[in-house]
């Protein structure tokens, strides 16, 4: 299987499979109303001030004491030593641990580069400003499904620009390159994938759907709309949907509405060595949404801390708006087939939550390997963890709770 364990030693062939991927690069400023819909955020505003968004230059991201952000520095140390020392048991040849996790499957191909994995990291900000970050916030890493909600957001941009009108229509509407001709695909609207309900059924750079079937491979296909699924290949399909509405290259589009603005630029989008496609005569490479077969979106911690900040502000960064307030409200609704579940994003309601020891309002982008981007409104904190066992985030969040004042 082909290896590409760090991008900064690509062979030349690699380079020019994901020449066109654009990381996201500069520009910001500083001020940003404050959004808090509770009486302990508005309490925090008054410690921690209320219009701060970090410069574009990650040195000159502003830090605040625990104390005056309204933690007790002791208790949160305590919370991190904790995150620190309960660091995933996952292979850190990322090419063994591919290998390991995809034997079992039907079609267990690595089609994607991917890069060895790195320590325990993570960040804390509230306020957007720094309160706490452990190990290497600005290494570039892997980051498995919190892809998807990176994919996700590149359909809200579509969707606030009037190029999706509806999200109730069928996708085969817009999308005519014969993935959503047969009578059971064409039913699938893009509320449905984005909700992994679609079960969309057909094959997608040489794996069929069939190959990421996790509630069964034998099982019978269900009516669209109607059976949550988790599966990458049909979030594969997603992406190259998107990529057909937007005609570019989707990390072209989110550095451009996204990253660039809020001054990410340690972040890659790859897809796979045989998933490109022709764009009105252009040769596209199509993305993916996850890193299981390799690729999807590798960034740093930090850039991952921005993205949630963005969220946290309800889309505003500084004075502008980059995502609707509409959209945020439609990514962030249980959906009716899984609760827990947004527009591939992870959701806290009470009957269902992800993480029983955060607040119901939070949502949280999440990928293998203990990834995790945890977006909590109520007190103005993005927190982001990596290589986190996955049995330890819940009670490091109910830790980090527990150290505020």
């Amino acid at each position: 299987m082909p290896s590409y364990p760090n991008i900064r030693r690509m062979t030349p062939r690699i380079r020019t499979l994901v020449s066109g991927l654009l990381t996201g690069i500069l520009v910001l400023g500083a001020g940003l109303p404050w959004l808090s819909a509770a009486p302990a955020g508005a309490q925090a505003a008054a410690r921690i001030g209320q219009a701060y968004v970090p410069p574009a230059t990650n040195a000159a991201w502003e830090r605040i004491d625990p104390g005056a952000a309204g933690f007790d520095p002791v208790r949160l140390d305590s919370a991190i030593r904790f995150a620190k020392a309960r660091e995933i048991n996952m292979n850190r040849d990322m090419a063994a641990q591919l290998r390991a996790q995809t034997a079992r499957e039907p079609y267990p191909a690595i089609d994607g580069p991917y890069k060895d994995r790195g320590v325990s990291s993570g960040i804390i900000l509230r306020g957007g400003r720094i309160v706490a970050e452990w190990g290497d916030t600005n290494r570039i890493d892997m980051t498995f499904s919190v892809a998807k909600s990176y994919l996700a957001t590149v359909a809200g941009l579509a969707f606030d620009r009037g190029m999706i009108p509806n999200l109730d229509d069928p996708i085969g509407k817009l999308v005519k390159d014969g993935g959503y001709d047969s009578p059971h695909n064409a039913k699938i609207t893009w509320r449905m994938a984005l909700t992994q309900s679609s079960e969309w059924e057909g094959v997608l750079w040489d794996k069929p759907d069939v190959a990421d079937r996790r509630a069964g491979y034998d099982r019978a296909l269900r009516e669209p709309g109607t059976f949550y699924e988790y599966n990458d290949v049909r979030v594969n399909r997603i992406a190259l949907s998107l990529l057909r509405v937007w005609k570019r290259p989707l990390p072209e589009v989110l550095a451009e509405y996204i990253m660039t603005p809020i001054g990410a630029t340690q972040w890659i989008w790859y897809g796979y060595e045989n998933s490109f496609t022709d764009v009105d005569g252009r040769r596209i490479q199509s993305v993916s949404g996850g890193g299981h077969w390799g690729g999807g979106v590798w960034a740093s911690t930090r850039d991952h801390a921005r993205f949630g900040l963005l969220m946290a502000r309800n889309g505003m960064w500084e004075d502008k708006r980059l995502l609707s307030e509409r959209w945020i409200r439609e990514a962030t609704t249980p959906s009716a087939v899984n609760p827990q579940y947004g527009f591939l994003w992870w959701l806290n309601t009470p009957a269902r939550p992800s993480y029983r020891a955060a607040n119901a309002t939070s949502f949280f982008a999440r990928g293998a390997g203990g990834n995790t981007i945890w977006i909590d409104r109520e007190h103005d904190m993005v927190v982001v963890v990596r290589w986190l066992a996955a049995g330890a985030t819940n009670e490091f969040f109910g830790q980090v709770l527990a150290a505020m004042n």
